[in-house]
């Protein structure tokens, strides 16, 4: 039988070892927690939750849209093709199940609430179920090629180096993957696990190409198609190309100053008349009297509203170049 104070020595032995137990658990945690959220790129991180580099690989695959060999899933390549090069992860049916619903809801809501016509909701419906998925695409799609075109050219710097130092090409674009953040990354880490299980360096850059759409992209490929073929010296190839991405990189820069001037014009072109109307509006409601019961004024709004959208078509085409 314990007497009352050995009994109180071994509560005290035990409250003691439970406070330092849940201390390191709490440790523990909180550094797991802080070495994944200090990953720099999307791979890393799923590397970091202890999954193997095949299961890492095709989760990356199938979160863009694509099978685990790399390939499309859907029969709309060009569809399946904006989605993967846009960078948003997800299913994709679910992504366009979301604007679908969301059309649809908003159309009754405003049919039901502000009882508008019947082709005027299809046309909303229309608008956010189809037409604003493939804007929200599109945006994603081109921000995520500018982060892209800018990393590259040092992506390539580092490759060169590494080559130079007496690595193999592998551990070159492994070492890219390790130390670079997204978008770059986690695509060079997707080409580097992909030449691990197989693939030639060749078929990996194409796929990489097809994934995020980069001109620089399809340049790389070639060299590297040409150099498998003819040979020649691959850090010269990758030296001069990176030189090139860069000075071009430069230019459209330049443009983007030279045309900045345009562009802010075209804007203020554009949204003042629709400014100055809701503010008259707001004003003096009265300022337009019986202008509107007039037959005239809806196609007078449509031929205007055309020939401004020509306008502001001729306006962006002047202050954006292709080179």
């Amino acid at each position: 039988m314990l007497t009352g104070q050995t009994l109180l020595y071994f509560i005290y032995v035990l409250a003691a070892a439970s406070v330092i137990l849940a201390a390191e658990a709490l440790y523990v945690s909180y550094a797991r927690g802080r070495s994944r959220s200090g990953t720099i790129n999307h791979r890393l991180r799923r590397l970091a939750d202890d999954a193997s580099a095949e299961q890492t690989l095709q989760g990356l695959l199938r979160e863009r849209g694509l099978t685990d060999s790399g390939d499309f899933v859907f029969g709309f390549v060009s569809l399946n093709r904006l989605y993967t090069q846009s960078g948003i992860t997800g299913n994709p049916m679910t992504f366009a199940a979301s604007f679908l619903l969301a059309g649809f809801a908003l159309a009754l809501l405003l049919w039901f609430l502000l009882r508008l016509a019947a082709p005027a909701t299809f046309i909303i419906f229309l608008v956010v179920g189809f037409a604003l998925p493939l804007l929200v695409l599109r945006r994603a799609r081109n921000k995520r090629i500018q982060k892209f075109a800018k990393q590259l050219p040092d992506a390539l710097d580092m490759i060169v180096r590494s080559l130079r130092a007496g690595h193999p090409t592998s551990v070159a674009i492994g070492l890219v993957a390790r130390e670079i953040p997204d978008p770059i990354g986690t695509e060079f880490g997707i080409v580097a696990d992909e030449i691990t299980f197989g693939l030639s360096m060749e078929q990996a850059v194409r796929k990489l190409s097809e994934r995020v759409g980069f001109e620089g992209l399809h340049l790389l490929s070639v060299s590297l198609s040409i150099q498998s073929k003819t040979g020649g010296n691959l850090t010269e190839i990758l030296a001069n190309l990176s030189t090139v991405l860069r000075e071009r990189q430069k230019l459209r820069l330049k443009i983007r100053a030279l045309s900045a001037e345009g562009r802010v014009s075209a804007w203020i072109i554009s949204f003042f008349p629709l400014i100055m109307f809701g503010l008259l509006t707001l004003i003096a409601p009265d300022y337009y009297g019986g202008v509107w019961n007039s037959g005239l004024l809806m196609p007078a709004f449509v031929v205007f509203g055309i020939w401004a959208l020509l306008g502001d078509y001729i306006m962006y085409r002047m202050v954006n170049f292709d080179f």
